[in-house]
């Protein structure tokens, strides 16, 4: 049996730290209402560049079928994404009178996956999805506030666009680490 429905494409993977303590320390409907805000300035950051897989709690799985990826444009939609994350968590803070102990992590991979419907639901399939997904879980971020570069989307964007700085961290295993900080 062959599938003619997969495709090479980008894996981005936005995540909250700090979700479980959050959702543990925050009344529910306050809770929901912030992150249904957060979720919904990333989705539209994004510009309908990516597709969305699914959203599940504080995740958003978003998919794009790419043959020639480019590191530039993934990494600064990731800077755009988290400076106006930053800024509706400091807006709600506000409004709300409460500490929004959030910040954000990226998954960034690369790889062949195809999609399947079930009902009328889209489902992605393929080993790409389940890494990107163990990546999640790493012990090799030092700071909350990241983004994980897999060494596969690394080798298949334009690399000349690549370039390791000091913000950056390689980790042989998976990729490159970029960390935020507390700076924009």
């Amino acid at each position: 049996m062959e599938n003619t429905n997969s495709n090479n494409g980008i894996i981005l993977i936005p995540d909250f730290s700090g979700f479980t303590e959050f959702v543990f320390n925050t009344k529910l409907y306050t809770g929901e209402y912030i992150v249904k805000q957060l979720l919904t300035i990333l989705i539209d950051v994004n510009n309908q560049y990516f597709n969305i897989s699914e959203i599940e709690g504080d995740a958003i799985l978003f998919y794009r079928y790419d043959n020639k990826p480019s590191y530039k444009k993934i990494s600064g939609m990731l800077k755009n994404m988290r400076s106006a994350f930053n800024m509706k968590i400091q807006e709600l803070s506000e409004m709300l009178n409460t500490t929004i102990d959030l910040s954000l992590k990226f998954i960034v991979h690369y790889g062949k996956f195809s999609q399947y419907d079930i009902g009328s639901f889209r489902k992605l399939y393929g080993k790409p999805i389940v890494e990107a997904h163990q990546m999640l879980k790493n012990d090799f971020a030092e700071q909350p506030s990241y983004a994980l570069y897999s060494h596969s989307f690394l080798k298949n964007s334009q690399n000349e666009e690549y370039v390791l700085n000091e913000d950056q961290m390689h980790v042989s295993e998976v990729g490159a680490i970029q960390y935020f900080g507390n700076v924009d």
